[in-house]
């Protein structure tokens, strides 16, 4: 199937929520390890929507990035993608995908998919064409180029996973480009039939009715025409937060990716997402804020949510959280709204990176900042990292030598204290990746019944953003109490304030309110409710709260 058949379908008009992920909480689903719906180990889209209800009615988030599900020989979880415009057989087929849109929508849920332009894997046969011989029509939709003078790599640009960039293609004695995996090309998106192409990939899947996309690496689409090498990085520089190879590091990427180029091409994906009244988010690294605030383009016709995140790199510290949030708030254009996350499948998980009782903190954070909240599975339960041997490894990143697997962050979700979880019947030796060895007390079943549990403390955040206008869409302040312990802020919508009072320390806190009088609405530990506040409100060991301020803002 391409894209180009008449599957296609026409444009629907933009409703009257055309901006409902402004106010939205987004779930991401990573495919494989939500729920395994066929028996055979593996998560798929039969489990997805098993999980519906779940996600809408019992947790009560507004939409689901799915994660990548198509076609694949799944060496890089499913973004080496050997056919765009269907589904791997290992989690569904169309007929699958279309019944889990429809099964979404009639639960007032929206479903956001991957959207993966910068490269293809190996076997896509644009790809099988392209290093088929410089002469075939579809060399060009790659980036081709010729060994250096003395025979190697065309410029020093490393890869992820390690060492270069470039993988000699010894039949045609040129050297291919792939940002990531050497199975994993990059598509040259200065070729316009390129463009054309996957252009009508996204229509393909909005055509099929996804409310929008998740678009994978978009500040790399455009790379310095004149492939000129990248500086050194300064010693010793290196991002702790990302799970990359240590050689990634040693220089500055500049001519890699974040080419200014690219805004052109976000502008164009933008115009095909009017046309269906879509929403995009856009992967893009932690950068300076002013050049983060370009990626939602000139008079916001770019990306509508490009993600920040320098807020997922900020150390667990109330002075750089506060700073990060200043900055990100003076840095938006008029009218941008934010898209927040504290954790995702490229990180290590949010309860291995901050602790188990900072991960409350931090829920109540994601749930009350000014921005769209995206949420990673399991963390709703505080699932950490799982250790996975090598020989279970799925993430071929963490295959190459020194290389780094993002697998830990990916496992299973445990949804009960039966065999593996509850995610698949299947015997443990054929799951996806192995389940936490905490399943037994961490999981859904066991969360619902216990009222002081993460899982309901998130279900009662979500309760109290949906009935708060001030949480949902209100403005942002920094409240003059915060000190170098806690975190404090007020949302404000109308005459509505709620102030939100946050402990990142393990001792307890007093926080002065001066003039700030009102009650306890929700605490993360649990038992608050009501509480009265006047002029200061006392805090116990990594406690937040949320507070019901009376009056107008001040």
């Amino acid at each position: 199937m391409t894209a180009t058949d008449d599957t296609l379908r026409e444009p629907r008009r933009p409703d009257a929520d055309a901006e409902w992920w402004r106010e939205a909480v987004v779930y991401e689903n990573h495919l494989p390890s939500l729920r395994d719906g066929n028996g055979d180990g593996i998560g798929d889209l039969h489990g997805l929507i098993e999980s519906l209800d779940y996600l809408r009615g019992t947790l009560g988030v507004d939409a689901i990035w799915v994660g990548p599900c198509y076609r694949s020989p799944l060496l890089d979880q499913g973004f080496d993608i050997s056919d765009f415009t269907d589904i791997e057989p290992t989690f569904g087929d169309l007929a699958t995908f279309d019944r889990l849109i429809a099964e979404a929508h009639a639960r007032g849920l929206k479903i956001l998919v991957d959207y993966i332009p910068n490269h293809s894997s190996d076997q896509h046969p644009w790809f099988v064409a392209s290093r088929s011989s410089r002469e075939d029509s579809k060399r060009d939709w790659y980036v081709w180029a010729d060994p250096a003078p003395d025979g190697g790599p065309p410029n020093n640009w490393t890869a992820e996973i390690g060492g270069s960039v470039w993988e000699l293609d010894a039949a045609t004695g040129q050297y291919y480009l792939h940002t990531h995996l050497r199975e994993q090309p990059d598509l040259n998106w200065r070729n316009p039939e390129v463009r054309a192409a996957m252009l009508d990939v996204l229509r393909f899947w909005l055509g099929r009715g996804a409310d929008g996309v998740r678009i994978d690496v978009a500040h790399i689409l455009m790379k310095d025409p004149e492939l000129r090498d990248n500086p050194p990085s300064p010693p010793g520089q290196t991002n702790p937060f990302e799970l990359q190879h240590p050689e990634f590091f040693g220089q500055l990427h500049v001519n890699d990716r974040r080419h200014p180029d690219v805004h052109d091409v976000l502008a164009e994906i933008r115009g095909v997402l009017d046309e269906f009244g879509a929403v995009a988010i856009g992967e893009i690294e932690a950068m300076e804020w002013d050049a983060w605030a370009e990626y939602y383009g000139r008079d916001l016709g770019g990306l509508h949510l490009p993600f920040a995140f320098r807020l997922i790199e900020t150390p667990w510290e109330a002075p750089a959280l506060r700073a990060v949030v200043r900055s990100l708030e003076a840095a938006l254009p008029p009218g941008a709204w934010p898209v927040l996350a504290l954790s995702n499948h490229d990180r290590s998980r949010l309860a291995t990176r901050v602790g188990s009782a900072q991960a409350r903190v931090a829920a109540m954070l994601l749930l009350t900042l000014r921005g769209t909240p995206v949420s990673l599975y399991g963390d709703e339960l505080g699932l950490c990292d799982q250790p996975v041997p090598r020989e279970r490894q799925r993430d071929h990143f963490g295959l190459t030598e020194g290389g780094v697997s993002h697998d830990p962050a990916r496992t299973p979700m445990p949804w009960s204290a039966a065999r593996n979880g509850g995610f698949s019947p299947a015997d443990e030796r054929d799951l996806w990746l192995p389940v936490s060895a905490e399943y037994a007390s961490i999981n859904v079943e066991a969360q619902l019944a216990d009222p002081a549990s993460m899982l309901n403390l998130y279900r009662s955040l979500l309760a109290l953003r949906a009935g708060s206008a001030a949480l949902r869409a209100g403005e942002y302040a920094e409240h003059p109490a915060g000190d170098d312990h806690c975190l404090v802020y007020e949302r404000r919508s109308g005459g509505e304030r709620k102030l939100v009072a946050l402990n990142l320390t393990d001792a307890p806190r007093r926080v002065a309110l001066p003039g700030a009088d009102g009650a306890i609405v929700l605490s993360t530990a649990g038992d608050r409710r009501d509480e009265p506040v006047a002029g200061a409100v006392e805090l116990r060991p990594a406690e937040g709260v949320v507070v019901d301020l009376a009056g107008a803002p001040s």
